[in-house]
């Protein structure tokens, strides 16, 4: 396995997920059902490769169709842990090997859930892991220094940057509306990245240390 696509429980947005799998229908998606998420599969009619959770949260239709699955690697989980759902499908999925991990419904009304779901993205970024979390309006992500985006490929609109677990030091960011040279990026002023703009048909981001997080929105 090199990608994997995690569905959670939270804001799983069905015809956006379905989209966005289709135009991706060429990569060979190690499909995983993270608790609640395993809905998803049961009304789309798609086989996750595997499922786990405790479960606990599923009407009982999802229960049946759990109980159906024939071909599907099931791990039961007991509700009382040290980390959610979605965290330990991730690391499952980290030590199947997968090189990158897009989660589909880790937004939602939670946002105790949203913030874990964040801090995933660093726990990919120390186990060498690029993960991403995508929904309708959203695709968040860390970045590495001397990223390229291109205008013709980007998410949405606008693209924001925050640091995330501490400063990002000397960031320039060229091809933008606004662009920033050596900049030291803290949480108390991250509000002069939000809602950049890519004016030029490719955008650099540098850095010189800190983990970056980008966030490519649209409304």
């Amino acid at each position: 396995m090199t990608e994997a696509v995690i569905v959670s429980g939270g804001n799983i947005q069905k015809d956006f997920a379905l989209d966005f799998l289709r135009k991706n229908k060429n990569k060979d998606y190690y499909m995983i059902a993270a608790d609640r998420g395993l809905e998803f599969f049961m009304e789309t009619g798609l086989v996750p490769d595997a499922a786990m959770g405790d479960f606990d949260s599923l009407s009982p239709e999802g229960l049946a169709y759990l109980e159906s699955l024939e071909n599907t690697e099931i791990c039961r989980l007991q509700p009382e842990k040290d980390d959610s759902d979605t965290q330990h499908t991730v690391n499952y999925a980290i030590e199947k090997g997968a090189e990158k991990i897009l989660i589909l419904g880790a937004t939602g009304s939670r946002i105790d859930h949203l913030l874990a779901n964040l801090e995933l993205l660093l726990l990919g970024e120390k186990k060498g892991t690029e993960i991403s979390l995508v929904d309708k309006n959203n695709y968040i992500t860390l970045i590495k220094s001397g990223t390229i985006l291109q205008k013709a490929e980007q998410f949405g609109t606008y693209v924001s940057f925050f640091p995330l677990g501490g400063d990002v030091t000397g960031l320039t960011l060229t091809g933008f509306r606004y662009p920033l040279r050596r900049h030291c990026l803290k949480a108390e002023d991250c509000g002069l990245t939000v809602s950049n703009e890519i004016t030029e048909d490719s955008a650099k981001v540098e850095f010189e240390s800190g983990s970056l997080l980008m966030l490519m929105t649209r409304d």
